[in-house]
């Protein structure tokens, strides 16, 4: 903003503040001056008349006349009359009601309105008097009111407001007239001032604009004042002779900076083929964080190809073998990027896969079925291709597990790896062996069980199968395995409710009746393998029951 901006913006409302509030003064002196004596003067009339028809009454009364009506009506016209001659104005009007729709005297034609004749009601009800504001005839009026009793008249002596009013409207427009014209000629003078006062300035500027625009930065600007605008001039010529000075190192320091973005750009291309971006950004940011590990709640994924051996060893053609993996890891480690996961490595034929670091989010649990079943559902797919290409056919295990593990970049200095470890690592890698067990292509822990029932509201409806509880090799503890689907088949609808139903009753040791609940499920299901492996071990179990510290858990002899 200029200079010459600013002073206006300073100087001008003083002004305008100042010659505003001297003029309104003048104007409400004026108008409450003009505005009282029409009030007085229409007060003046409204006593006249009260007197004069209490006259006319009081004549009423000492001759005996007041019972008589030809005689009141006389004295009521009389009263008219003399309001016909107290008017002043073709605009004013005396009119008198008596709780009738149209005035029962009036010294002008007046046609009461339908919405008009409640607030006029009211009034007489009320008896207001004094100055008041009504609505008659269509027309807004100042009126002064007073209830005559003899006649039972509510009588009110009214103007048009704007004829009432039309000295005060005058003095306002002449105020506002004349504000205006002191704000245009101090709007002149100050523009003639500013420019006087900014010219010098001016000079300056554009000698600076000259400098730089030829980026001469040995040119300097001409001192022709001994005043604030001559130092202004002189500490602008010292300042251009520094930034000279600094100007050769500025573009050594941005070719240097160049060099170096190009070289960070070329390395984060090569190694986000290897480490997840976010990793990479946050090694950036923070090198010396990265060197720490962390305890945080993941989900862990393992999903492995069955019978990989015989495959490779099926396929001669070691390139054939390679494309056929490329593709299929291509598309399962697509669906997990998309689902927020990181794939941590891949242990031959098998991914490692987690969710929750280096960024956590919440819905982490639910990403992590949804990628095992989405790996699953893609690998249809994959299976037809190899069938048209001729190779053989991919079958996958997936196991999932939730729960704290060490997080961080684990290794030596030669070689660093961003992964996790800890007991629920090995944890969800024994649940991808016991698909084979289960003959399940999907299994998920307890524990991720858990997390997705108590976050389940607004999510996909999943479906969960409790197969068992197991006790992995080389633990005592019994973790309870479920399957899951996202949708079900007509016989499963059916007999997955029954399954989870006789595992209750398994685990209370009712094992006749859960018996009998297996035996449904493999009636809607045939040859279920869950389901006959269950049965048979509750008919086992019905006949040579377990001992009292039995707690269910099948203890896995192997991976």
């Amino acid at each position: 903003m200029k200079i010459r901006v600013k002073i206006f913006l300073v100087v001008l409302p003083l002004v305008i503040v100042s010659l505003g509030l001297a003029e309104t003064a003048s104007y409400f002196q004026a108008v409450n001056g003009v505005t009282r004596i029409a009030r007085q003067f229409l007060g003046f009339k409204q006593e006249n008349l009260r007197t004069y028809a209490e006259n006319q009454w009081s004549l009423l009364v000492e001759n005996n006349y007041a019972g008589r009506s030809d005689m009141v009506e006389a004295a009521k016209q009389a009263v008219e009359n003399y309001a016909r001659s107290i008017v002043l104005s073709d605009t004013e009007i005396i009119f008198a009601l008596d709780g009738a729709d149209a005035p029962v005297m009036s010294t002008a034609p007046l046609e009461i309105r339908p919405e008009e004749k409640a607030p006029l009601r009211s009034l007489l009800e009320a008896e207001n008097q004094g100055l008041i504001t009504i609505t008659a005839g269509g027309e807004k009026r100042v009126a002064s009111a007073f209830y005559f009793t003899p006649f039972q008249w509510y009588i009110l002596l009214s103007e048009k407001n704007a004829v009432f009013y039309r000295d005060a409207n005058r003095i306002a427009f002449q105020t506002a007239l004349t504000l205006a014209l002191a704000v245009i000629i101090s709007v002149v003078l100050l523009m003639l001032t500013a420019r006087h006062l900014t010219r010098p300035l001016d000079r300056i500027v554009n000698a600076m604009n000259a400098i730089i625009e030829k980026a001469d930065l040995s040119s300097r600007v001409d001192v022709e004042y001994q005043d604030e605008t001559g130092k202004l001039a002189h500490t602008f010529n010292l300042m251009i002779g520094e930034l000279d000075r600094a100007y050769s190192q500025i573009k050594r320091y941005a070719f240097d900076a160049a060099l170096k973005g190009k070289e960070e750009q070329r390395i984060r291309q090569i190694f986000q083929k290897y480490v997840p971006k976010d990793i990479i950004n946050r090694f950036i940011a923070n090198p010396a964080a990265m060197y720490k590990g962390e305890n945080r709640i993941l989900a862990i994924l393992f999903s492995d190809i069955r019978g990989f051996t015989t495959i490779s060893e099926g396929m001669k053609d070691p390139a054939d073998l390679v494309d056929s993996l490329n593709r299929y890891f291509s598309g399962q480690v697509d669906i997990i990027y998309r689902r927020n996961g990181i794939v941590d490595k891949y242990i031959g034929d098998a991914i490692m896969a987690f969710w929750g670091a280096p960024a956590n989010h919440p819905d982490d649990a639910l990403q992590s079925v949804l990628s095992g079943l989405d790996m699953i559902d893609a690998l249809a797919g994959f299976n037809e291709s190899q069938k048209r290409l001729g190779k053989p056919e991919f079958h996958i295990g997936v196991g999932i597990n939730y729960g704290e593990v060490t997080v961080g970049n684990i290794g030596s200095e030669r070689k660093m790896d961003y992964t996790v470890i800890g007991d629920n690592v090995n944890l969800a890698s024994r649940m991808e062996g016991l698909t084979k067990t289960y003959r399940a292509e999907l299994l998920i822990t307890e524990s991720l069980y858990g997390e997705l029932r108590k976050n389940a509201s607004g999510e996909p409806a999943l479906f969960f199968r409790l197969l068992d509880t197991v006790a992995v090799k080389g633990k005592n503890r019994g973790v309870k395995i479920y399957t899951v689907k996202r949708g079900l088949s007509g016989p499963e609808e059916k007999a997955w409710p029954l399954h989870n139903a006789g595992m209750e009753l398994y685990y209370r040791r009712s094992f006749r009746e859960a018996a009998m609940k297996f035996k449904e499920v493999n009636a809607l299901l045939p040859g279920d393998f869950n389901a006959v492996n269950l049965f048979k071990r509750c008919a086992a179990y019905a006949s040579n029951p377990p001992p009292e510290n039995w707690d269910g858990v099948e203890v896995m002899q192997s991976k």
